[in-house]
């Protein structure tokens, strides 16, 4: 079966055409809803890469890569709310402990939703959330600067630091609680519909039962360099819909850069080693984000005055393509890809 013909491909393809496309606009400025979540979760898509025998599809990557770009082009914010609910599913498939048989099976089939707080693992040495031994499980402290999704998740996998310098990786719900508390949700240029907050955590306890992975730091960080070093599909996803508002003989040369990018970017996503081709990939996910800059701008070039109306999808899809680029930073990436702003653009 090709990717185009996969029945999760379809099913995002109409759930974007139905649903969130059409809203798009209106979502960017009043915030994604509950209902969007719900159709979502309806959809299967959450259970795209999950194992078949808990109720996923266990589908190829590239399949999974496609229903991100239709979703990311579509509506971008409900595509962030959605992504974050991936890496806590391929935790679990990959852990042996017991939060796997408790959560994988709901998560999987989209009976829960859930969000994720790991970010703040990148900024090591500091450590902005400590995870200490307390009363048999976890004692949790500090600052979680950005959590997606609040109010629309029901779950969050939550990450901090143990004394032996491990990353531990926890499950509890996703709402207020003992020790667990919420900003009001931060107002950003682009994406402020999916829901961010500030989590502050005072004291958090959470039982040995709610580990879903503990590795030491150096570990982990190794695989999280290995995806973060790739070109995300939402890049893709955002160019391809930018395009889509041009006339042919603008989107045509555009629409070759974008193709060109994806083929190689996508080609060493699937390469069996990940941590082969460091350089290439970093210089394949800059050249990802320069043709997206350069789709969207066209559109609001072509879209002229009417482009700068809230209305106007092209400026969505231009302010969504700026939260892009800085979406799964590094440090490395950064440095990256201002080098190569710095020379003028040349990869």
């Amino acid at each position: 079966m090709t990717t185009a013909a996969h029945p999760l491909v379809a099913r995002a393809r109409q759930l974007a055409d139905d649903l969130l496309a059409p809203h798009a606009e209106r979502v960017d400025q009043e915030g994604v809803p509950a209902s969007h979540v719900e159709a979502v979760k309806r959809s299967g898509l959450l259970g795209v890469s999950a194992p078949v025998e808990y109720g996923g599809a266990a589908a190829p990557s590239s399949v999974a890569r496609q229903i991100a770009e239709i979703l990311a082009g579509a509506c971008c914010s409900t595509w962030f709310v959605q992504t974050q609910h991936h890496t806590p599913v391929l935790t679990l498939t990959k852990s042996e402990l017991p939060v796997r048989e408790r959560l994988l099976g709901p998560l999987a089939r989209g009976e829960l939703m859930s969000g994720v707080a790991y970010a703040h693992l990148r900024a090591h040495p500091r450590t902005p959330v400590r995870a200490t031994r307390e009363r048999g499980g976890w004692r949790f402290d500090g600052t979680v600067p950005w959590y997606t999704g609040w109010g629309l998740n029901d779950v969050m996998l939550l990450a901090g630091w143990t004394e032996a310098d491990e990353a531990l990786f926890v499950f509890t719900e996703a709402h207020e609680q003992a020790g667990l508390r919420a900003s009001e949700p931060v107002r950003l240029a682009a994406l402020t519909a999916a829901r961010t907050v500030v989590l502050e955590l005072d004291g958090l306890w959470l039982p040995d039962e709610a580990v879903a992975l503990r590795a030491p730091y150096r570990q982990w960080t190794a695989t999280d360099r290995a995806k973060t070093v790739n070109a995300s599909p939402a890049v893709f996803g955002i160019a391809e819909a930018a395009l889509g508002l041009l006339d042919e003989d603008t989107a045509q040369p555009l629409r070759a850069r974008v193709d060109e990018v994806r083929r190689r970017a996508y080609a060493l996503a699937d390469h069996p080693v990940p941590h082969e081709h460091h350089e290439e990939r970093l210089a394949l996910r800059t050249q990802a984000y320069e043709v997206m800059r350069a789709a969207t701008t066209a559109a609001v070039v072509a879209g002229g005055g009417r482009a700068l109306a809230l209305t106007s999808r092209a400026q969505r899809l231009a302010r969504e393509g700026m939260f892009l680029l800085v979406q799964g930073q590094t440090a490395e990436s950064r440095r990256a890809h201002l080098d190569v702003l710095v020379r003028g653009g040349a990869p």
